[in-house]
């Protein structure tokens, strides 16, 4: 009986956030079938650590596993992503172009975003989606990836004005083209 309330209590806790559990896979991984092999990971990872959760925010709790799964499952298939040097420098852009919120506005190309989105570090990649896409808070954020609010922010503001760099280069290429 026992077994049966703890995987009832696992599935109204964890299972509604299945979809926000992909999304950040796919995202980070960049690959449909990645994505899913991470998730499927993080999921029996999750069930395994369930007595550890303790009623808190089961969707920031479950992203946080998926989050860990998908370094671990990177670091074993594609480690030299993971080595990838953030730029600390001040990004400036030199451009009248819009910025990304504002491309978004305008019906802007969503294929071309996805492919900006996808070109960014891993680092800005995961916590732009999880603001803008999984509408998450910086606390939930810095849960999640376990790193300092002021992290989650300054890399949030890194992840928007690279972003920005690279539409506005898409863009200037498709005017050229």
């Amino acid at each position: 009986m026992q077994r049966q309330h703890k995987l009832v209590s696992f599935e109204n806790a964890v299972l509604p956030h299945l979809d926000a559990a992909y999304n950040l896979a796919r995202w980070l991984t960049r690959n449909d079938a990645d994505a899913e092999d991470v998730v499927q990971e993080a999921y029996l990872r999750a069930f395994r650590f369930f007595g550890g959760f303790h009623g808190e925010d089961g969707r920031a709790w479950l992203l946080g596993i998926v989050r860990n799964t998908t370094y671990t499952w990177m670091q074993r298939n594609r480690s030299t992503e993971l080595n990838l040097p953030l730029d600390d420098e001040p990004l400036e852009v030199k451009s009248n172009d819009l910025n990304p919120e504002e491309l978004l506005l305008q019906k802007g190309d969503a294929r071309m975003l996805r492919q900006a989105v996808e070109e960014l570090p891993l680092e800005f990649r995961e916590v732009l989606v999880l603001r803008e896409l999984d509408e998450m808070s910086y606390k939930q954020i810095a849960t999640v990836a376990d790193l300092p609010i002021g992290t989650v922010m300054s890399r949030l503001a890194r992840a928007r004005k690279r972003l920005q760099q690279i539409l506005a280069s898409h863009r200037r290429t498709e005017v050229l083209s």
